[in-house]
């Protein structure tokens, strides 16, 4: 890697094992799991659930040694720099059904070898839904900082994205 035209010194700035990235999103809405599994398992649905998440292409869905239903698909983040620089960052998603109707994992891997996992949990309570998303992560040391606020930003926003759609589907339900 090139740094105002030198080779960067010490690569293991760039490669060094970095800490991992962990935290967990538990929240609340009003549908039925199985209207939240079935909104959470279809890639399209990420549009806007994820405020960088702007288009999902080239989708193929298969199952996996163990009969489970495997959707790869790429996902486009966007990301504004000083509101005048826009970068279309294409991430590659694999989404397994690891529990039908209760459990989704969806791996990341993103360009500058950031890594990320997100495993979401359905439980049926009384009043709806409640869903858990247990996010990991790595990242290079230099995009760690980055990273993680992004993750946790993206979370929040997720979470309350999809209580606004899901209660409006148990409104119109």
């Amino acid at each position: 890697m090139s740094v105002y035209g030198r080779r960067w010194q010490d690569e293991s700035v760039l490669d060094g094992p970095t800490p991992e990235i962990a935290f967990v999103t538990t929240f609340l809405v009003s549908s039925s799991v199985d209207q939240v599994f079935t909104h959470l398992s279809d890639p399209h649905s990420y549009i806007g659930l994820s405020p960088l998440i702007v288009a999902v292409d080239d989708v193929r869905i298969s199952r996996d040694a163990e009969g489970r239903t495997v959707t790869d698909y790429v996902a486009v983040e966007r990301f504004r720099f000083l509101r005048l620089l826009r970068w279309d960052n294409r991430i590659r998603v694999r989404m397994v059904t690891t529990r039908p109707g209760a459990q989704l994992v969806s791996d990341v891997v993103s360009p500058a070898r950031v890594r990320l996992r997100a495993v979401v949990d359905l439980t049926a309570e009384e009043t709806g839904t409640r869903v858990q998303e247990r996010v990991t992560a790595t990242a290079p040391a230099l995009l760690r900082r980055f990273v993680t606020g992004q993750a946790r930003q993206v979370a929040a926003y997720r979470a309350a994205e999809l209580t606004r759609r899901m209660n409006g589907q148990a409104e119109s339900a």
